[in-house]
């Protein structure tokens, strides 16, 4: 399985670039990648590395997180987090791949503790929640075989500039360590189909044996 994962310098990338590399080819791009391009800054520029590594998953784990700044940016975050998903939900249904898009909690208003699934109302309060919701309903608008993860309390040993829980943070920083974790939210997919899944891993193995099987019998029927 050949898998392009995307904003892999971010938290999230940073870690997945660990997770996926035993399950098949990784490539692993950031925006300053110059070949293949990887600026969500350019969407159009994202068509061309999407054919020229001609992956069987994509993983986007690219996105314009400053959250205060996007408030002054709007379409700069816009462009980042809704059209260039827009763009890799297009060209990985054209050629018969997985999407992997993540998503954050800012698509909720912030109320309430209780664990919310795929179907609970979204309520974004500023403009990184509005161009996160707004870039997967373009992902699962433009591609059946994508799904969209919504993180929350990302905390890395090395990178601190996606939002985090203070929650998260104090703990981490009593005790002396570093913390990485990745709290799935909810998935959304065709169906839900990952919605009983409890790990990525589980999740990306799948995807594994999906693409293994679909090889397979594409070479059956040579």
């Amino acid at each position: 399985m050949k898998i392009l994962l995307l904003g892999c310098k971010g938290q999230v990338g940073w870690e997945l670039q660990r997770s996926l590399a035993p399950l098949g080819e990784l490539v692993a791009l950031d925006f300053d990648s110059i070949e293949p391009v990887a600026d969500f800054a350019r969407p159009e520029a994202l068509t061309g590395t999407v054919r020229a590594t001609d992956p069987d998953v994509i993983v986007n784990a690219a996105a314009y997180t400053a959250v205060d700044q996007a408030e002054a940016e709007p379409d700069l975050a816009r462009t980042i987090n809704t059209i260039a998903p827009g763009v890799l939900a297009q060209e990985a249904a054209a050629r018969g791949a997985w999407l992997v898009h993540y998503s954050t909690d800012y698509v909720f208003d912030g109320g309430g503790m209780l664990p919310r699934n795929e179907d609970a109302l979204t309520g974004p309060l500023n403009v990184y929640g509005h161009t996160k919701l707004d870039g997967e309903r373009l992902v699962r608008l433009r591609h059946d075989r994508a799904v969209a993860m919504r993180a929350a309390e990302v905390l890395p040993a090395v990178h601190a500039n996606a939002p985090v829980s203070s929650r998260t943070a104090s703990e981490a920083s009593r005790s002396g360590t570093h913390v990485s974790r990745l709290r799935v939210l909810g998935f959304m997919g065709p169906g839900s189909r990952f919605a009983r899944l409890g790990r990525q891993r589980n999740m990306f193995m799948r995807l594994h044996s999906e693409t293994s099987a679909a090889r397979c019998q594409s070479s059956n029927r040579a």
